[in-house]
């Protein structure tokens, strides 16, 4: 009974803040800086070394809409005129991950996508 019970305790209690982004921009440079600056330990996942697959794009897209991942700021969207086509979202996303908003935070069940401080204010005050 005793050796049940030791399997069963978690063995990370609390989820660890990922962050996924290029060392190349800003905004993930801003959020890894915050985390940083607070004494918060992140796991990073730089797209320029190795990229998301398709389970893991899957995972993201059950916390956010894919609509919110595109970035229409990016220069490969306006490069390849997709303002102006219809497309399968999630697919593009997949097939082409510099059309990535990055960074994307995630605690949990809980994500962003783009820096935006009042949620990582909030991921920090729940941290401490």
């Amino acid at each position: 009974m005793y050796l049940l019970l030791f399997f069963n305790y978690p063995c990370y209690p609390f989820p660890m803040i990922r962050i996924i982004g290029r060392n190349k921009c800003n905004d993930t440079k801003k959020a890894l800086r915050f985390f940083k600056e607070r004494g918060i330990k992140v796991q990073f996942q730089n797209l320029d070394e190795r990229e998301l697959t398709a389970g893991e794009l899957e995972n993201i897209f059950r916390l956010l809409n894919p609509e919110t991942l595109l970035d229409t700021e990016s220069k490969e969207y306006k490069k390849r005129g997709m303002s102006y086509m219809d497309f399968d979202t999630p697919q593009e996303l997949l097939e082409d991950q510099l059309l990535l908003k990055t960074p994307i935070v995630i605690l949990g069940r809980n994500a962003t996508a783009g820096f935006d401080q009042d949620f990582c204010k909030k991921i920090a005050e729940s941290e401490k």
